[in-house]
């Protein structure tokens, strides 16, 4: 199926698409990871259902999250388990492990190999998060407070948004119903966003109650491209610049004489003028403005700049004679004016 026929399925009303295999082939990988004829496919397929089956009720109190298979051109089965308790599946000594491979092998004839690997982080795995839920509504916990702790232990684990349904006879009522708890945000329409989905049953006495899960923990990165070669993506601007280029460009271009050399012998009768054109100097392109270069004549040196101290002496001295006239100027004007004065009152005395 194509990612728009998806999207048109999850778009239209009423039809629900499972989260994790909407997002196969865009970031997520397929559990089952093996190729086979078209005689052989459908009994492979039941054999991993099968397997599938006997490993979660052999190892139902283990917290197994998922579990990956994968088939080798030799026959042999490699089986991943994903779990939260790996000291349960392994046993002690790996006693478990050993009896489990044992009876994959008697039942299905093939080579199998089992790897374990541990989930750090259950409160982030939504299949994890179904299960304890429904495990502590066959202890008769109520089912808000299991949905709420399960929520706040997942949101302060780093996700960005979750979501739980619980259906069924909640609390033993006669008529069932369905509620649901959410926080943060959980885009199940785009693509490119990590959800995680998981689902589990809780088997009470007064029926079977469903719980299912949505944990949004954030939005993968797309693929880059390939980075080109190097030589290929080297830009202009970087290049370093000739020298001799440079100054090649900026000397007139050569005579005429090159070129006639190289051309062919040409008739007799045409030879004399060619000789002619050759040893006679030819005139030079007009060059252009950039290339012709005029010599500026040379700047006349600047006089270095007197120091502070100089200049103020220089000044001083300059104000000097001038203050001294001004003086003896001021000095001859005042001195007949005293003298008048002083006819003046003598007259009027006399």
């Amino acid at each position: 199926m194509s990612k728009t026929a998806r999207k048109e399925l999850s778009n239209s009303l009423g039809h629900k698409v499972h989260p994790n295999a909407f997002r196969l082939g865009v970031f997520r990988p397929w559990e089952a990871n093996w190729f086979a004829n078209p005689k052989d496919y459908t009994k492979m397929l039941h054999e991993d259902l099968e397997m599938r089956r006997v490993i979660l009720a052999r190892l139902r109190n283990a917290g197994i999250a998922k579990i990956e298979t994968e088939r080798s051109s030799n026959a042999q089965l490699t089986v991943t388990i994903h779990t939260a308790k790996p000291g349960i599946v392994i046993g002690k000594g790996g006693a478990s492990v050993d009896q489990l491979r044992e009876d994959l092998e008697k039942r299905f004839g093939n080579r199998v190999r089992i790897s374990i690997q541990e989930i750090k982080q259950p409160e982030l795995d939504a299949q994890l998060v179904a299960e304890n839920i429904a495990s502590q509504i066959e202890r008769r916990i109520s089912y808000k407070r299991a949905m709420k702790q399960a929520i706040l232990r997942t949101m302060r684990s780093g996700a960005k948004g979750v979501r739980i349904y619980c259906g069924g006879r909640l609390r033993g009522a006669e008529m069932a119903r369905r509620e649901w708890d959410r926080e943060g945000r959980v885009p199940l329409h785009t693509l490119r966003a990590n959800i995680d989905f998981g689902r589990a049953t809780a088997s009470t006495t007064f029926g079977a109650i469903g719980v299912k899960c949505w944990i949004y923990k954030d939005v993968a990165a797309p693929l880059r491209k390939q980075p080109v070669a190097a030589e290929n993506t080297a830009p202009i601007a970087e290049m370093a610049p000739q020298p001799e280029l440079a100054a090649v460009m900026a000397e007139p271009q050569a005579a005429v004489e090159v070129t006639t050399a190289q051309v062919a012998a040409p008739e007799p009768e045409v030879a004399t003028a060619t000789a002619t054109t050759a040893t006679a100097p030819a005139a030079p392109r007009r060059a252009r403005v950039t290339t012709t270069t005029t010599a500026k004549p040379a700047a006349k040196p600047k006089a270095e700049p007197k120091a502070k101290a100089e200049v103020k002496t220089e000044t001083k001295a300059k104000a000097a004679p001038k203050a001294k006239a001004e003086t003896k100027a001021k000095a001859e004007t005042k001195a007949p004016a005293k003298k008048t004065t002083t006819t003046t009152t003598k007259k009027t005395k006399s």
